[in-house]
Parts: structure tokens; sequence; C-alpha cells
């Protein structure tokens, strides 16, 4: 708890006053570097559809999932072209790859986390812990980069994306320096050390009518770690990763 006199930690003030578009302008401000126009936009990027499930008189198009679909294909852009002129001379493959690293669910998640954005985030009170784990923070995020998208173009969300997220939170350098097979190496360690390992696969629909896949590596029936990604194969590679920092091969 803060002393008295001391100021609220910055997104716990924000929290408290969002019915307040002054505040809530504010916040949107400090996030994204460029103050918003159409503040409807961003109240809609941080409107989860389990709220809108509690009104039925309201429809699905006010939450942020169309926002979320459009935000994933900006993001993915950006990327994609930050990549291409970063790596002239890395084929397809692996500007692929990179992209995926940075832009699955789980890396969306942990940048949301960073930015705050789940103070921000409106959710149905009774999802818990496990389903804002699962990709609503980072789903947040897609919504805002379409938000500001819509709201100020191309060029602001670009250097959103490059300067809000990408240099200040992910280190592309290490990337390039271990990107590999991890489920294969994950295999070999379990050959090795004579385990039994399998995944076990789940899938959601996501807006756009592409499917969001959950794999968890499951080790002498033990689940070890999970990650999620838009195909099966990405899911299993990032989750191979995922078990073998906790296994600490």
């Amino acid at each position: 708890m803060p002393r008295p006199g001391q100021p609220l930690p910055l997104f716990g003030f924000f929290r408290r006053l969002l019915g307040h578009d002054r505040a809530f302008r504010q916040a949107i401000a400090t996030v994204t570097g460029s103050t918003p126009d159409n503040i409807r936009l961003y109240h809609l990027a941080f409107t989860h559809s389990s709220i809108i499930r509690q009104q039925p008189e309201v429809g699905r198009h006010q939450s942020n999932e169309r926002l979320e679909f459009l935000g994933d294909a900006v993001l993915g852009t950006v990327v994609a072209e930050y990549l291409f002129r970063k790596f002239p001379y890395e084929q397809e493959g692996f500007l692929t790859e990179m992209r995926s690293r940075i832009v699955n669910r789980e890396s969306l998640n942990g940048l949301a986390l960073k930015l705050g954005l789940d103070k921000l985030v409106q959710l149905d009170p009774a999802q818990g812990r496990a389903a804002r784990s699962r990709s609503v923070n980072g789903n947040a995020l897609e919504a805002l980069v379409g938000a500001i998208y819509l709201d100020h173009g191309y060029k602001t969300s670009r250097k959103f994306v490059l300067s809000r997220l990408i240099k200040p939170f992910v280190d592309v350098k290490s990337m390039t320096t271990t990107t590999t097979n991890f489920k294969s190496k994950l295999i070999e360690w379990a050959q090795r050390n004579g385990k039994i390992m399998r995944y076990d696969l789940t899938g959601e629909p996501r807006p756009g009518g592409v499917m969001e896949f959950s794999a968890t590596v499951v080790i002498d029936e033990n689940a070890v770690a999970t990650g999620m990604g838009l195909s099966k194969k990405q899911a299993e590679q990032l989750a191979a990763e995922r078990a073998l920092e906790v296994l600490g091969v």
C-alpha cells in the first residue's frame, strides 16, 4: 500500500476512474504514445465478449473480437516488414519462424502485461485467472493495435508496434541464436532419459474463422508446460520450448 501523500500506481488509478473518459484517454495516451480521437474504439478494444454475454440485448459485435481480427493482421504485417528489413539475407522459413515467435499468443500475453493492459480489460468477474492467462490480454493487445489503425492509420499503428512493443520488450538478437527445433530436442531428451512423452491438444475458434490451438507437454503422465498457437505445430513447438526451460535442458 502506498504511504499517505504518495500517488497510486498509474494503472491502478486509471482502473478506478475507467468510467471517466478523461482518465481513460490519458491511460490510452500513456500506453500508445498518441492521443485518441475516437475513444469508442479503445473502449471497444478492452471489452471482452464475456461482458457482452451478460447483456443479450447488446450485439456480439460490441466486443473486441472484430478489432482483434484486424489488429492481428496489422501486427503481423508490421512485424513481417520489420524482420524483412532487419534480416535482408535470411530465407522465408527463418523470417516465418521469427515472426511466429514474436506474435504467438504467449508472447502477446506477456507484452500486454508489460504494458499494463490487464488493468484496462473489461472482463466478466466469473472469468478466472486461467482464462486471462490463455489469451484475454494478448487478444486485447491485438484489438488495441486494430483500434490505433482505425483511429490514426497504418503509420501510427506501425510506430506503436515498433517503439512500444518490439524495441523495448523483444530481444530479437537473442531469438536468432535460440531458434531451433524444440520438439526434436525434447524428444531426444525423453528418449535419453527413458521418459514417456506426449502432447495433449485442444483447439478453439477465434474471430476470422481461424483456430487457436493449445498443446500441453505430458511427461510420465505429468503436465509440464503448455504452448498456444494458430497451428498444432506452432503450439507444440512453443510447448516444447517451455518444457525444456522447466526441465533445465
